[in-house]
Order: structure tokens, then C-alpha cells, then sequence
């Protein structure tokens, strides 16, 4: 499972002239709506391959399905996360790219003109191109043969992936830079999201920690209606569900990673009653925390 303390990403780049990275995400036997990508931001551009099943992301509040096959891009700076679609395996590749990548390509005005917008944040590619122009499915070879190289690691695959990944952007530039305007800066799709930024945060990093709905809506600045409208819009989920997903995760560790009593995993996340926590544990794993512990 994921570990909520890292989900304010500092996302893994191993090598920091070639700064991009392959996670190869493989969650076995989810339940319908289980998390399947915690809520998170970084800096980077996110490319996510659907292999196996179905999901839903939230990118910046709206929501996009993704089935096995399909492709989704993540701008720099945007808030994410992945719930599974339906019970059963749900399998994808995750590719991170930061900008930096294509700086030897600074002084191209070629390079300039078409991708450099884009890697910006001055305009932004569609999150589900294909969608938009049906030619993008094309191109997707190039991140498959880049998605290869990373897991194989041949002799100088670094220069390959830079290759296929920069062709990649700039087809898709090539597609949509007619249909945008150079000059126009990307806006946010909600307010106050460095505040919800900062919240999410907190959450991930203590998820036991007691905190109202009216606190939470004080730390963005929203009155509660429109805190818990914004929140559901983001998430997918309401505050509570949300913050009951991320108590669960760290039960599901505890019952598989320490010796401690299920009362006592009840009380480490925040739950007296040991009852109301076998019932949250089954809504959110699909099975009581004994089976979890056996699991």
C-alpha cells in the first residue's frame, strides 16, 4: 500500500540529469470506489497508462474515466487521485517527467514555440488527448516503447526515453497548439488551491488527528457549504470519507505489519468504539479487520 506520509510528493527521481521516472502500479483485489491513487500534487508532468480494469481520476476537481488501454495527463502542480471503477485487479504505469528533461533544448525556436508553452503551464495539454482528436492514439507507441526502456534498462536508455518522450510532447503540440493561444497562462480550476494544498497535507501526514469539518473549511477560508461542496468536487468524496479512507490505510498496515490488538489499531486511528471501526473497515476493505489481518 501507498504511504500516506509521502503523498505530498517529492516524487522519486533517481537520476537527476534524466529526471523522469516509471512506477509500475499493480493493486490486486479492489473494491468498487477503493482508492487506488491517494490525493496528491507535485511538480511534475504525470502520464498514466491503463493496463488492467477501470478507474476514475479527479484532476483539479473534474473527473475523468480510464479503461485498460487509455492514457491520461497530468499537468505539473495538479491535485490527483484514483478510484477503482469496479471490484478486482486495477493495473497502471505511471510515468513522471519534469521539464528539466528538455533543457538542452532552451535555445531551439522551434522547441519554443511548440512544447516549451506547454511544459510552462502557459496552455496545457488535454488530460485525455485521444478524446479531443482521435490521431493521438498514434502516438501512444512512443510512450509504450519509453515505458519498455524504463523497465528493461538497456545501455544508454536514458537517451531513448528523453527521444520518445520530447516526440511524444511534441505531436501532441503539433495536434492542439492551433486550437490554444500561446499567451494564455493556464488558470486554476478552483480557488484557494494552495490552501487545499496545504490541508491535504495534514491529512496524509496525520490522518488520526481529530479535525472538524469546521476547522477544515476555517484553514482554506471557505464557510462549511462551500468547503464541503469544493471538497467533494476535488476528491470525489465527502471530508469524512475521505479522511475515513486515509484511517483505514494505515489500519490495513497496522493489521499487517504490527502485533498490535484491533482494539488497539482502533484507537491508534482515531476510533473508541472497536465496533464502528470493524463497520468502517468493512465499508472501505471490503472485509472485517480480522480477514484484513489474515490477508
Amino acid at each position: 500500500m501507498l504511504d500516506l506520509k509521502a503523498l505530498h510528493e517529492n516524487t522519486r527521481i533517481d537520476h537527476k540529469s534524466y529526471p523522469f521516472q516509471l512506477f509500475q502500479n499493480r493493486c490486486r483485489e479492489m473494491k468498487t470506489e477503493e482508492c487506488i491513487l491517494y490525493l496528491h500534487w507535485h511538480e511534475h508532468f504525470e502520464l498514466i497508462v491503463m493496463r488492467q480494469g477501470s478507474a476514475q481520476f479527479h484532476i483539479d476537481s473534474r473527473p475523468y474515466v480510464a479503461h485498460a488501454g487509455e492514457v491520461i495527463i497530468i499537468p505539473g502542480g495538479a491535485l490527483h487521485v484514483g478510484y477503482a471503477l469496479e471490484d478486482g485487479d486495477v493495473h497502471y504505469d505511471s510515468i513522471v517527467v519534469n521539464p528539466a528533461l528538455f533543457h538542452d533544448f532552451t535555445h531551439d525556436p522551434v522547441h519554443l514555440k511548440y512544447v516549451a508553452p506547454y511544459l510552462e503551464g502557459r496552455v496545457r495539454f488535454p488530460v485525455k488527448p485521444v478524446e479531443q482528436d482521435a490521431i493521438c492514439q498514434g502516438y501512444y507507441s512512443l510512450l509504450n516503447e519509453a515505458v519498455e526502456e524504463m523497465a528493461l534498462q538497456p545501455p544508454a536508455y536514458q537517451l531513448v526515453v528523453k527521444s520518445k518522450l520530447h516526440a511524444l510532447f511534441t505531436l501532441l503540440a503539433r495536434t492542439f497548439m492551433p486550437l490554444q493561444l500561446p499567451d494564455k497562462t493556464a488558470g486554476s480550476y478552483f480557488p484557494n488551491r494552495e490552501r487545499f494544498k496545504q490541508l491535504i497535507e495534514q491529512i496524509e501526514a496525520e490522518p488520526t488527528e481529530k479535525m472538524s469539518v469546521t476547522e477544515a473549511a476555517g484553514q482554506v477560508g471557505l464557510n462549511t457549504y462551500h468547503f464541503c461542496k469544493m471538497f467533494k468536487k476535488l476528491t470525489g468524496r465527502t471530508f469524512v470519507e475521505y479522511v475515513n479512507g486515509c484511517r483505514m490505510t494505515v489500519a490495513e498496515q497496522l493489521l499487517q505489519e504490527s502485533s498490535l490488538t484491533i482494539t488497539e489499531i482502533a484507537a491508534r486511528v482515531g476510533c473508541e468504539n472497536a465496533n464502528y471501526f470493524t463497520k468502517l473497515y468493512k465499508q472501505y476493505k471490503g472485509m472485517t479487520p480480522s480477514q484484513g489481518r489474515l490477508k
